[in-house]
Parts: structure tokens; sequence; C-alpha cells
């Protein structure tokens, strides 16, 4: 066993403890009496403690053992919680951060031992509390005084062990030479995370100088972390008892090891005894039916036959009522790459189901059975893309729930007043999703803090709160979930903009002129481009929504902005649910087909060539009072359409938030569940085609993104 193969588990659950630690510390500024929070973030420092020293991060583990103490003493009382701590609390949290980053980086913490930090912290208890050493060492003599009484009181769990006939020579053997034969019971603390890693260490530590015979449980079930809070070993040393026991403490997050001479002549007859004695009593006491129950009496082969007894009575019980079982390990952590490839797989199988049904359909021979299985493959597919979809989906709460702590920090950096709203953590989006989209709104929140709110001073003079409001919210639309950022704020002056690209060389006065608003406010896009007067840490360098536009493109998805001058700005970002199947609409231009998503469309209509009309030199139609621009498909893509121009238009209506547009297209070939194929970089500059699918007849159609077109 590597400690190596820990080193996933460690940093995903480290991360989980820094973003509630993150999370918990915010609400303790606001709430500085809630010992809800306080024990919360003591349990969370001290796990975190633990893992770190389990993994061999000594420097990770000295950060978080002096963060431990402060709230140790503010739990007990001996400190109350002030700003400067708070303070104090999130420079920790950037510097575990950090070491995590280097952790996963290099696989190792780094050299910088946060001194600065200590010193702070050790400040916070030396002058805010006098008895926190001394608490300390009483604490850790309540400890020993407890263990040891555990020990008088008999709590020798290696004595369950049941040796075998092999062993106990082995044991004697040992003796007759001279070594010490020692049986162990280690307790691991309680709030130990890896205790499967804490115990391999403990082995590693012993097996320096002496020799595990028999564990209990098993080394397989303990390394499968299939135990409590305890195991217990028999042993063979050429060291001493001290010396063994001193060794296996030194682990940490070890609570106490307990140990003794192995009296394996003792063990032995009280076994014989339990054996000879459960027979004699079931003889008086059951009818010859029960006679086979003392058979399970040796099993555990404790010194009290009372024990064995109750034992016995506790495992039959649990067979009876197997519901009162705590169910654990309900989660397992999975391997992103092997979900791509078992999505993949299912892509496959669509296609070859498509293919089926395509070869059907031509042959002509299908029967009423043969139907009656590609209908029944149809929705097992279908319910298996579900499944693995569900797999794949994670709320969108692991990205968001970092952004409090961060306009925070921002409401102290530019000495503005702000307040963060969140709604829709639990929207769910594809795992791959999640992890991109965490910077675009990073530098979208960013971006409404510097540019977006004004000054407390300006907004009392609007007639304005003085503490402004951003809003992130998270919905689903259809087939795309929708990301909206928005602030009260200044709102975009696109004039400025327009100036600002002319000073920079972008556009010429000329084009500025002609520009509309929609166009203006594209320009902040533009890489490199900037309205801030001043660099700074915040904003300033042009490459926040630059950074934003790249990747919400890459991921299939689209930016678009609203504003209003005095009033405020919004942001929305709309991305595909799925990025590999999706059901959509077959669609002829000329002799090529192509697919329209089913989320796009509103709805398909027949329109007569007399019903189209020509507002601004553009062909519209009017659907129920409503007016829709035409796009005629054929011409964006360069296709000579077979459509006699007289016959009526075949137009699908899409849609993109609160804006519409119809398609015209040749014909239509019905519905189909198709996985989209990446075009690879060659064809990545084409913005309408979102990428291929291959037909169930082996041919290739185009995915037309319709959100482009709008």
């Amino acid at each position: 066993m590597d400690v190596s193969q820990y080193l996933e588990i460690f940093l995903d659950e480290t991360n989980e403890h820094l973003q509630n630690l993150n999370t918990q510390i915010l609400s303790l500024e606001q709430e500085p009496d809630n010992m809800d929070t306080i024990n919360e973030i003591f349990r969370a420092a001290h796990s975190l403690k633990g893992m770190a020293g389990t993994m061999g991060y000594k420097r990770m583990q000295n950060l978080t053992h002096d963060m431990e103490n402060v709230f140790s003493e503010v739990r007990n009382g001996n400190i109350t919680v002030k700003a400067s701590m708070i303070d104090v609390l999130f420079q920790c949290l950037d510097a575990l951060e950090e070491y995590t980053t280097n952790i996963r980086e290099n696989a190792d913490e780094g050299t910088n031992d946060n001194e600065p930090l200590i010193k702070e912290l050790n400040i916070i208890l030396n002058g805010e509390s006098d008895e926190g050493d001394d608490g300390e060492e009483d604490s850790a003599e309540a400890v020993v005084e407890e263990t040891s009484a555990a020990a008088d009181n008999g709590d020798k769990k290696w004595l369950e062990i049941k040796l075998g006939e092999s062993e106990q020579k082995v044991l004697k053997e040992a003796a007759k030479q001279g070594k010490g034969v020692y049986g162990l019971t280690v307790k691991v603390q309680e709030a130990c995370i890896l205790k499967a890693a804490r115990a391999f260490l403990v082995f590693k530590a012993i097996e320096e100088t002496s020799e595990i015979i028999m564990s209990n449980p098993s080394a397989q079930d303990i390394e499968d972390e299939k135990f409590e809070l305890d195991f217990s070993l028999v042993i063979i040393s050429d060291a001493s008892l001290e010396q063994v026991l001193t060794a296996a403490k030194s682990v940490s997050e070890i609570e106490d090891v307990i140990g003794d001479e192995y009296d394996y002549n003792h063990v032995s007859a009280t076994v014989h005894e339990a054996v000879k004695e459960e027979p004699a009593k079931a003889e008086q006491q059951t009818k010859p039916a029960e006679v086979s129950a003392p058979a399970a009496a040796p099993a555990p082969a404790t010194t009290a036959v009372a024990k064995a007894q109750n034992k016995g009575k506790k495992k039959a019980e649990e067979k009876k009522a197997p519901a009162n079982k705590p169910v654990v390990n309900r989660t397992v952590r999975v391997d992103i790459e092997k979900l791509d490839t078992l999505m993949n797989l299912v892509s496959e199988l669509i296609i070859a189901k498509n293919s089926l049904v395509s070869a059907s359909a031509a042959s002509g021979t299908s029967s009423a059975a043969v139907n009656e299985q590609i209908e029944y493959l149809e929705s097992t597919t279908t319910s298996l893309h579900e499944s693995v979809m569900k797999v794949r989906m994670v709320p969108i709460e692991s990205t968001v729930s970092k952004f409090p702590r961060m306009v925070r920090d921002l409401q102290k950096t530019l000495g503005k007043k702000m307040e963060l709203y969140m709604s829709g953590e639990e929207t769910e989006l594809d795992r791959t999703v999640v992890d991109e989209i965490g910077d675009p709104l990073m530098h979208l929140l960013r971006n409404s803090a510097d540019h977006g709110l004004e000054s407390a001073e300006i907004r009392k003079e609007r007639g304005k709160p003085e503490v402004g409001s951003i809003f992130l919210e998270a919905y689903q639309d259809g087939n795309n979930v929708v990301i909206e950022v928005r602030d009260d704020g200044n709102g975009i002056d696109t004039e400025a903009v327009r100036n600002k690209a002319i000073e920079k060389g972008i556009i010429t006065p000329e084009q500025a002129e002609n520009m509309s608003e929609k166009d203006s406010v594209d320009l902040l896009f533009h890489a490199g481009f900037s309205t801030a007067k001043v660099v700074s840490d915040v904003s300033g360098r042009g490459v926040g929504l630059d950074v934003v536009k790249s990747k919400i493109e890459a991921l299939s998805g689209e930016v678009e902005v609203k504003t209003k001058l005095g009033e405020g700005s919004s942001w929305i970002i709309r991305l595909p649910l799925t990025l590999a199947i999706i059901q959509a609409l077959m669609v002829d231009i000329g002799n090529e087909k192509y697919a329209i998503s089913l989320g796009s469309i509103q709805t398909i209509e027949d329109i007569s060539p007399d019903d189209v009309k020509l507002v601004e030199a553009k062909e519209v139609i009017q659907i129920r009072d409503i007016v829709i621009p035409l796009i005629r498909l054929n011409r964006i893509l360069d296709i000579e359409s077979k459509k006699d121009p007289n016959e009526n238009l075949v137009v699908v209506v899409v849609k993109k938030g609160d804006k519409m547009a119809g398609l015209v297209v040749d014909e239509l070939i019905g519905q189909q569940e198709i996985v989209i194929k990446s075009l690879g970089k060659y064809i990545n500059k084409c913005k309408i085609i979102s990428g291929a699918t291959v037909l169930g007849d082996g041919e290739v159609a185009l995915i037309l993104d319709a959100n482009t077109l709008i």
C-alpha cells in the first residue's frame, strides 16, 4: 500500500474542507457568537490537520494546527471573534490553498513556512488567552489518564484474535528465542478521515522493528477501511514493548496504543474452556435441535464466555433486522476520464441503433417483431444515455460557493459597499463545463464590482442604496443552462467605450458613428481592451472579458449583454446542457442533410411566398402578431436550393432568449437522437456549425448552431 494512492482523495477532500472553512468563516463574521459555526470550523481545521499529517505535509499540518488551537480557545470562551482575526484566518486559508496547488502540481507542498501567519495566530492565542497552553496540557493529561484507565479496565481487544495452531507454534518458538511477543490495540481518533492511511503508517512504523503475525480485522479489511475506530495486532519483536508503543503512537491522529505481553497459553486455555463449557450449558438449557449453536462460540476468542454469548446475540439481532444497519459508502469517486469513455461507448451504441433502424427501413422486410425490438433498443439506449448524463451532471454550487468570499475581499480592496445575492446553485451542468465556468464567472463578478457599481457617495447622490447589489442567478432554459450576472450599478457608457476604442486604434471614427449599441458593447470583449483609467490588482489589463468570451465559446456557449446607463448591466451566459448527445430535427438543404437542436426550435411553419415582406431590405414574416426575420440557410451555407421558389416555404422558427428567427429549409426529415462529434481544430472558425454527427446510413451531417444565426 502506497500513500501516493490517496493523493487525489486527499486533494479533493482538502478542497471541500477549504471551501467549507471559507463559507463558515464568512458566516462567523456575521454571527461571531454562533457556536454551531465555531464548532464546524474547529472540526474542519482538525480534519485538515490530520489529513495533512497523514500525507506527510508538515508545513500544512503546522498551520492548520495553530488554526485549530485558536478555535479551541474560541470554543472555550477564552477568545472573542474580532474583525482582525477573521482577516488573519482568511489569509491562512489562502496559504492552505497555495499549499494545495503546489501539491497538485508537484506532489510537494513547497518551502513556504508561512511564519508571519503562524506568528499572527500565536499573537491571537497569547494576547487574548493566558490559559491556552495550560489548558492544552491539562487536556493532554486527561487523555492520558482516560486511556490508562481504559487499559486498566481490560480494554485488550487483541485477546479476541483467534490464532490457529501454526500461529501459536510461531509465537512459542519466538518466546523460546527470547523475542518479545506482544498484543496491541490501536485506537484512531474519531475525527480521522483517512483511517486506512493511518493504519498503513502504523503498520510501517511497527514493521521496522517487529513482525506482525495477525491482525483483527484482517489486513485486507484494514486496507479497505472496513473497521471502526480501532484495530488489534499480535506481533513478534526484537524491541521492547515501550519502543513498539512509542513507534505506533508517533503516527498523528492516533488517539492511543494499548499493549502488553501476549499470554498465548492463557488465551489458548480460555478458548479451549469456552468450547467445552458452551455445549454443556446448551444441553441443560436447550433442545437437541439447538445444540449446534455453541459451535459459533470459539469464533471471537474472548476471555469470557459471556462476551461470546453477547456478541452472538448481537450478530443474530443484526441478521434479523438488517434495516437498522447504518448505510455507508453511498458515494464513490470516479475519474472523469472513465466517464468520458463510458459516454463515448453510449454514443457509439446510439449510432449503431440508428444504423439498425436505417438498415431495417432500407431492406423493406421489417416485421412487427423486428420493429418491437428496435423500439425496445431505442428505449434502452435513451435510458442509458440519461443515466450516464446524470452521473456526469454536478450542481454549479461547487463553483459559485467561493464567490461570496471573493466579493468580501473586493469590498475591502475597492472601498465599496456591496452585497452578493445568489440563486439557482442547485442547477446542474456537465462536470467538464462546471470545471471551466469558474474563471468566466469570476471575471464577470470582478467587472461588476469594479466597473459596474458606483461608490457609496455617488449612489447616495443618485438616490440609490449605499450598498450595491450583485446578482448571480442560474436556471435551466430548455436544453440550455443560463447563468446571469447583473448589478444595479452605472451600466455601460457605450459612447465612452467607442471613444476608448478609437483612442486604441481598434476602430475608426467613421466606424464608430455607424455602430449600434450592441456592436459598441461587443468592443469590451476585444483582447487587451479596457476602459479602466488605472491598472490595478482588480482590473485594467484588458484580459477579463476576453477570457470570458473565449472560454464560453469553447464550451459551445455564448455571452449576451444587456445594459442601461445609470441603472445597471446584465451579462447572460448560455451553455448547452450536454455536450455529447442531443435530440435534433434533421432537415434537407439542397442535397445535404443538417441537424438543428430541438432545444432551440419553437415551431415549424408553412409560409406562402406572398407572406414574406421586406423591412429595411431584410426579409421578415409575421406570425401571431410577431415580426420574425427570415434567414435563408441555402444562401448562408452557399448551397443551391432544390426547392421551387413558388412553393410554400418550410420555416423552422428558433429562439434565443427573447429573440427569434425563421430558418428556411428545403425539407424536413424528422426527429432523431444524434451524437455530437467535434470538427477538430481545422474548422473551428465556422461559428454557425457546432459539430457533426454520423447518421444511421454512415453519412455525415453537420449540426447548425441556431444561437449564432439569430
